[in-house]
């Protein structure tokens, strides 16, 4: 009797447990979070099979003696990135322990509330997993996620089971960091420099952001970019922020032109248009360029 009442136990345990959302957990210094971070999380909702995302920045990385910035700031930070994300929580257990964490006490944490299938790490970790607090058990209790990245070889010899996340932005905290410091820049593509436009002006309460790839037509811009602002003032701080955002990046601010209204930022191929509700209206700018990429007129600007 004794061993049937226990088995039914276990049993109502494990049916109660695969009753749980489906997560994945995605931990980190996020020091600072940036685009390569906010890729790994897009490229992870589209593949993996689960209903939410849960990112948990470090109070302090355990194989690190500090960090650039505070807990407390970079879990805001990291917040802010993925707001949003309807689906991806941004967690702050290991902050609120105060000291640094393992990862196999986050995972024991998570798995009291969610169904913890997978775990997020980038490539570079694979050469020093095993060396991780109770590894064994990790790598029996999840699936391991391993996003790419360049230089480093994807060996999963040591892992139970994994799948390989492409991730084709390759850039680093420490190499922002770094560069800031040095006051160099850091390249990016053109569809990379527009994502990091879109998603801090989103982040600051920007509205109705469109963008319009002008490639194939003889502009004055490759590429603009509309977003409406609740008044002149915030058009003015954002155009403000916005040129401190992309300071570390590849990026030039030839001019920038305002009014009562609106805001235009020329960073030579792409043009940042941010205006009021009503000015938007007014001018019909997006209005003017998508007849001009459906090819019903000339550009003015073409000489």
């Amino acid at each position: 009797m004794l061993k049937f009442l226990i088995c039914y136990i276990n049993r109502g345990y494990w049916l109660f447990k695969d009753g749980l959302e489906r997560v994945a957990l995605f931990g980190g210094s996020f020091d600072p979070p940036h685009i390569g971070h906010k890729s790994v999380v897009e490229e992870a909702l589209k593949s993996l099979d689960i209903e939410k995302l849960i990112v948990v920045p470090t109070y302090l990385n355990p194989f690190k003696t500090e960090s650039h910035s505070t807990a407390e700031e970079r879990f805001l930070m990291t917040e802010e990135m993925f707001e949003p994300f309807s689906n991806v929580l941004v967690d702050d257990f290991e902050i609120n322990q105060q000291t640094s964490v393992k990862t196999a006490t986050t995972v024991a944490h998570f798995q009291e509330l969610y169904g913890v299938k997978y775990f997020i790490i980038g490539a570079d970790n694979l050469t020093s997993i095993d060396k991780w607090y109770k590894f064994s058990w990790l790598n029996s209790q999840v699936t391991w996620v391993v996003a790419k990245r360049a230089g480093y070889p994807i060996d999963t010899s040591k892992l139970r089971e994994f799948k390989i996340l492409e991730v084709h932005v390759d850039i680093s905290s420490t190499e922002i960091r770094d560069k800031e410091k040095k006051g160099t820049k850091i390249s990016m593509n053109m569809d990379e420099r527009i994502e990091r436009i879109v998603t801090f002006l989103d982040s600051k309460k920007a509205e109705e952001i469109e963008v319009f790839n002008l490639d194939e037509i003889d502009y004055i811009a490759e590429r603009v970019v509309i977003a409406n602002a609740i008044s002149s003032k915030h058009a003015l701080a954002l155009a403000e922020q916005l040129k401190v955002e992309l300071k570390p990046y590849d990026e030039e601010f030839l001019h920038i032109d305002e009014s009562d209204d609106w805001v235009v930022s020329d960073l030579g191929d792409i043009l940042i248009h941010i205006m009021t509700t009503d000015a938007r209206q007014t001018y019909s700018i997006e209005e003017f360029l998508a007849e001009l990429t459906a090819g019903k007129f000339k550009s003015p600007y073409i000489l």
